[in-house]
């Protein structure tokens, strides 16, 4: 119960957050989402053995924390709960790739060095993106899609099933409340009720699909969800695009720590 009503208060905290009127909230989205993409595209780009070229990368989330005002906490609570996936997804690399690699004078199997540039990657990108959606909103980001000319179909897809996952929480939420009290003193569910359990949340999503659907027809919907007048592009915005893309590149051609470390020990 709790863990359900922590999912709920994190997404309506990253609503709270893209309202906020900070330099960074104040820049176009398409740029904001523009940057983004820039950003995953060289992150991801990186050899599976890159970890030292990965470092400058660490700026863009910190520097968007700094100017949007942003708490550190809760947001990394939320990339804390993904990272069991990240561990998952790059554990199994040390059991296969045996070979040994130099790192800072240390011979390690290049699985390990595998997995910590996974974990990197994974963490960096899913900061990202939640950065995005912090400072954006989930309306505004989807503007910004539209003018990128993605169909209606798959945008208002993404806007439905951000906005409604919450009615899916409360309901499950609601649901167990209810089972609990029918049940003192048990923890969670016995293995015998899940099959009506799960019977039970398909059969109230589809009534509650079929009753916001009504309500939205009922206020003038069409197939198209309006999510307000967004301004157009400045100097501003493409000065922020221009210049974090220019960084991204700069990093991703030269490996920066080591020329720093080459200047502090002459060594080039």
């Amino acid at each position: 119960m709790s863990n359900m009503i922590n999912s709920l208060s994190n997404m309506r905290l990253l609503d709270d957050l893209a309202r906020k009127e900070t330099f960074i909230h104040r820049i176009h989205p398409l740029i904001k989402l523009l940057t983004t993409v820039v950003y995953l595209t060289v992150v991801v780009s990186f050899e599976r053995y890159e970890i030292i070229g990965l470092l400058p990368f660490i700026f863009y989330p910190i520097l968007i924390f700094a100017f949007a005002e942003l708490p550190v906490a809760p947001i990394l609570k939320m990339i804390l709960l993904i990272e069991p996936f990240i561990i998952g997804i790059g554990i199994l690399n040390p059991l296969f790739d045996h070979s040994k690699v130099l790192f800072g004078g240390i011979a390690i199997s290049k699985g390990w060095v595998t997995f910590l540039s996974i974990l990197i990657k994974c963490s960096l990108t899913v900061t990202a993106s939640i950065l995005l959606i912090a400072t954006t909103g989930m309306d505004r980001f989807a503007a910004a899609l539209r003018m990128l000319k993605i169909p209606k179909i798959f945008v208002l897809q993404i806007l439905l099933t951000y906005r409604y996952i919450s009615v899916l929480i409360e309901e499950v939420s609601r649901m167990i409340r209810a089972y609990s009290l029918r049940a003192p003193g048990q923890k969670g569910l016995k293995w015998s009720a899940w099959g009506s359990f799960a019977g039970q949340i398909l059969l109230r999503t589809f009534e509650r699909a079929e009753r916001v659907y009504q309500a939205m027809n009922l206020r003038g919907f069409t197939g198209e969800y309006y999510t307000g007048d967004i301004a157009k592009l400045s100097f501003k915005d493409l000065a922020y695009f221009a210049g974090w893309s220019l960084f991204f590149i700069i990093a991703r051609i030269y490996n920066i720590p080591v020329l720093i470390g080459s200047l502090f020990t002459g060594v080039i």
